[in-house]
């Protein structure tokens, strides 16, 4: 391992931000090997950092996989790692780390369920999210009415928003659940595609419209599909093949002998929070290939929609055809 700066290496490992830990760095509270740290200090591979009482192992990114979780977020839960209210987070049922935290790859409001992807390596997280990645997110709305020609077609080709112009890449019609609620039913199912991840663009892009979202939730992230068996509140560990597709999409090539790391017990978990008593049990089991934390709820009906036949009960009526790659087509590839 090269040598690194100190709040490179942490930020990396989950610690925090690099700005988080500069500031900590300059208010004392990080020690490298016992002794007091300097801004931009470098750190090798084995290297001891102590902060607030946790010990931290500098390990190198080069000798492992990142780990990837693919988690089932409920309605109700928060994407912040601690809530003054009390109020569960993605974090309560996680698996625990031993010397880094897992990061959130963005984040969904409260009363957004369904898919969010968890890391132990800020690298990678940082460049799934960034814009530049172009990586698809997928989402199954449930609207108040059916949208008409003329609403699709504005919702396709771009609506005005306080911060500026959004459009969804595609638009599918969920016919599977539709038929299944009746003809007279006043709720209507569609799949949508985004390549960004403003807050609440999705239900402020409807709402532009004049519909309104009764239900949110998204069913993928770049190459990772949400599955049918994967119930609210659980989680699944993404295998090394499934890491490499998600970080290929983001532009990170991992060498093909690395492997990823094992899972430790939920006591190391790198936190502070602590569920509020009136939740109960907090914990999930430590074994992340079991695929599942304690369950937190049961889907509903439409839950089972995300499987590998989805295509078969989605109808594209934007105009466009599903790129299907978890990335933005450039315009070389549109054109073919």
């Amino acid at each position: 391992m090269t040598k690194e700066r100190i709040q490179k290496a942490l930020a990396r490992q989950g610690l925090g931000s690099r700005r988080q830990i500069e500031g900590w760095i300059k208010e004392g509270l990080i020690k490298l090997n016992g002794a007091d740290v300097e801004l931009g200090q470098r750190v090798e591979n084995g290297d001891t950092v102590m902060h607030n009482g946790r010990k931290i192992i500098i390990r190198d990114a080069l000798q492992s996989l990142p780990r990837v979780l693919m988690y089932h977020k409920p309605d109700g839960e928060i994407c912040s790692r601690s809530d003054p209210q009390g109020r569960p987070t993605i974090f309560d049922k996680s698996p625990g780390l031993k010397h880094s935290r897992w990061i959130a790859v963005g984040r969904l409001d409260i009363n957004t369920s369904g898919l969010i992807l968890l890391t132990d390596n800020g690298d990678l997280a940082n460049k799934l999210m960034h814009p530049s990645s172009q990586l698809q997110r997928e989402y199954a709305v449930r609207v108040q009415g059916k949208a008409s020609a003329e609403q699709l077609r504005q919702l396709t080709h771009g609506i005005n928003l306080e911060d500026g112009e959004a459009r969804f890449e595609d638009i599918m019609y969920s016919s599977e659940n539709n038929e299944s609620a009746g003809p007279r039913g006043v709720n209507h199912w569609y799949h949508v595609v985004l390549i960004e991840g403003r807050n609440r663009e999705v239900r402020r892009m409807w709402e532009a419209v004049n519909l309104r979202v009764s239900r949110l939730m998204r069913v993928r992230y770049g190459s990772v599909m949400m599955k049918k068996s994967l119930r609210p509140g659980q989680y699944r560990e993404l295998d090394g093949q499934e890491v490499r597709e998600l970080a290929e999409l983001a532009g990170i090539e991992y060498a093909r002998e690395l492997r990823s790391g094992t899972p430790v017990r939920k006591s190391f978990r790198m936190t502070k929070h602590k569920p509020a008593a009136s939740r109960g049990h907090s914990g999930g089991r430590s074994g992340a290939a079991s695929g599942q934390g304690r369950a937190g709820g049961h889907s509903d009906s439409h839950s089972g929609r995300h499987s590998d036949s989805r295509n078969n009960s989605r109808k594209n009526i934007s105009g466009s055809t599903p790129t299907g790659s978890g990335r933005r087509k450039t315009g070389h590839e549109k054109r073919r």
